[in-house]
């Protein structure tokens, strides 16, 4: 099987954000754990769309739901570590976009991971996809559009 690339646009990075690695974060190879990396990878998302106006689901029922998540590794994290999230929104289509990460360890500029995240607008009301509000998109002027 084909190994999982992830290069992205370097220009779609428009939000950072710091995480420590928790003690509890380490797995049974004393390094940071998928299943807290995705945890961490959630958080920086959270903080993303709540700095950007999306503040969890709106008044008409209106939120964001995950569709996919793709993360590829470069390098251990240990306890302790303070990791930088850079943040970015790519490809959007009448639903929704993906959400780019570069996970570095700034101490030493190490490359940590690359991920990938889905999402589509999301009515938890009528349990239907709906369409991107446009005052979303309009705060990211430079992110393609696919079909």
């Amino acid at each position: 099987m084909a190994r999982l690339q992830l290069e992205f646009p370097e220009d779609q990075y428009c939000y950072s954000t710091h995480l420590t690695v928790r003690v509890t974060d380490i797995n049974s190879a004393n390094h940071l754990g998928n299943d807290s990396m995705i945890s961490m990878i959630s958080e920086a998302r959270a903080r993303f769309f709540f700095d950007f106006g999306l503040e969890g689901t709106q008044e008409d029922g209106t939120g964001t739901i995950v569709t996919d998540l793709a993360t590829t590794y470069k390098n251990e994290a240990r306890a302790r570590d303070q990791l930088l999230f850079e943040v970015g929104v790519m490809d959007f289509n009448k639903y929704g976009g993906d959400i780019m990460f570069r996970i570095t360890r700034p101490r030493d500029h190490a490359l940590i991971a690359m991920a990938k995240s889905g999402f589509v607008f999301f009515n938890y009301r009528t349990r239907k996809v709906v369409p991107m509000p446009e005052a979303f998109h309009h705060k990211f002027p430079k992110v393609n559009w696919i079909d």
